[in-house]
């Protein structure tokens, strides 16, 4: 390893773009010239200021990646391991529960991405078992976990590659690499890639932060990930007659289809999120006897499972997507709508805490219990290809039909926007291919403006 003192550190230069500003830590050492872009100022002065404390103190500098030899050493030391778990304990009070899984789950991909080595290594389900369940969550304590599952962890905490590996172009393309594959081998999902590449983004981050790097490796790579498909899929959007025609099968089911009627309602006729409708209390509801009525959402309960919430229930109340915590929205009720609540109210009335939906035996709505009514309601209310193809396979589902229906029916995309709870440009980018009926008066427009040809 070559060594110099010969350091000489320049003043941080800042370029402003149009949208972002670099700031770029620029010195020399041994004569060699290096440079590291950060994308804030505190980030270049916090490394800048590691270089010029190590130089003053005689510390000799590695000419061959231009770090102090302590920072280089570090680098090359700690293990990925340590690494991941201790982003987890950073992040982990800031994540809602459903993203704390879904850190685990890419923390996990790219743990197995990282082996050093295979020797005495534990079957793959034990290794990802111990990972996801037990190391990646911060709810888990591994003192308690299964004999198999603490002697895979231990495995682990001494297989792992040093954090400086990923300095290596070929080491970041096999972590990303299997990003993009399932467990049985498949392509994943383009937007799970997209949001576990994200997650890695993030470490590197961290890593950069703590300086155990001196830039971010995973951003460093050019790497395409598979395009996601953002647009919703105009097959899974039911007309009003097939979503009438569902809502009645719903209520035919048993023993518990009856009282979820309207919670499918609410989906439908007021494009709520499957976590919104599930919390919906009767202090949300302001209703006439009959027509137009408006519901004032306040909080959601997505279903992320009871070892990823603080209070250990499968479901925990935050704030509505999109939106700070006390914020609130507004949402039509359709007279339909109107009429499905007060009978949900008249036969089944609500929790003592106002609750609207619950499970069988009482207690949160479980998303197996709902997702079950539906899909025996598919087979009873459709024809046999319909069930085999796409329309309304999934209970979110009735929310697009609920937005496309209010888009082609001519409300303004801004109004739309705010009762769904998207912002205008994420609405037009998701639903532009369920607006149907528009072609054939652009072209009678078009047809004006050009003479009143046809």
């Amino acid at each position: 390893m070559e060594t110099s003192y010969d350091v000489r550190i320049w003043k941080t230069e800042v370029y402003a773009g149009a949208r972002t500003s670099t700031h770029t830590v620029r010195w020399t050492v041994g004569g060699k010239p290096w440079r590291e872009p950060f994308k804030t100022a505190a980030l270049a002065d916090a490394f800048r200021s590691e270089l010029v404390t190590a130089s003053r103190r005689g510390e000799a500098f590695v000419v061959g990646t231009g770090l102090p030899v302590s920072m280089d050493r570090a680098e090359k030391n700690v293990p990925w391991l340590a690494l991941a778990r201790d982003y987890v304990a950073m992040k982990w009070p800031h994540l809602a529960p459903n993203s704390r899984r879904n850190t685990a789950r890419a923390l996990t991909n790219a743990t197995l991405a990282l082996l050093a080595t295979e020797r005495g290594k534990p079957s793959e389900d034990e290794l990802r078992k111990a990972l996801t369940a037990w190391i990646f969550n911060r709810r888990a304590q591994l003192d308690q976990a299964p004999d198999e599952i603490r002697q895979a962890a231990a495995w682990l905490e001494r297989s792992t590659r040093p954090v400086g590996d990923l300095g290596q172009a070929s080491v970041v393309r096999t972590v990303l690499d299997a990003l993009a594959a399932r467990t049985d081998g498949e392509p994943a999902a383009p937007a799970t890639v997209q949001r576990q590449r994200g997650v890695i983004v993030n470490v590197g981050e961290y890593a950069v932060e703590r300086n155990l790097l001196a830039r971010n490796p995973i951003t460093a790579v050019k790497w395409r990930a598979p395009k996601t498909v953002k647009g919703v899929d105009r097959r899974v959007v039911v007309n009003p007659v097939q979503a009438r025609t569902l809502l009645d099968a719903v209520g035919e089911e048993k023993p518990s289809g009856r009282a979820l009627v309207a919670f499918f309602g609410a989906m439908y006729y007021a494009a709520l999120r499957p976590a919104e409708a599930a919390t919906l209390r009767k202090s949300n509801l302001s209703l006439p006897t009959s027509g137009w009525g408006e519901l004032l959402l306040e909080t959601s309960t997505p279903a992320a499972g009871a070892s990823w919430t603080d209070s250990g229930a499968r479901r925990e109340e935050r704030q509505l997507k999109h939106r700070a915590r006390g914020e609130t929205r507004v949402v039509p009720v359709a007279p339909e709508l109107t009429a499905l609540f007060h009978q949900h109210l008249r036969l089944f009335g609500n929790a003592p805490d106002g609750l609207l939906f619950r499970g069988v035996r009482g207690g949160q709505l479980a998303e197996s219990t709902y997702c079950r009514v539906w899909r025996k309601a598919r087979v009873r209310a459709l024809s046999a290809d319909e069930v085999a193809s796409p329309l309304a396979r999934r209970p979110y589902d009735l929310r697009h039909a609920a937005v496309s229906t209010w888009l082609n029916a001519g409300v303004p995309s801004t109004q739309v926007a705010e009762w769904a709870g998207h912002s205008v440009a994420v609405l037009h980018q998701i639903y532009a291919k369920c607006i149907v009926g528009q072609d054939e008066a652009a072209r009678l427009r078009i047809a004006t403006a050009l003479g009143g040809g046809t």
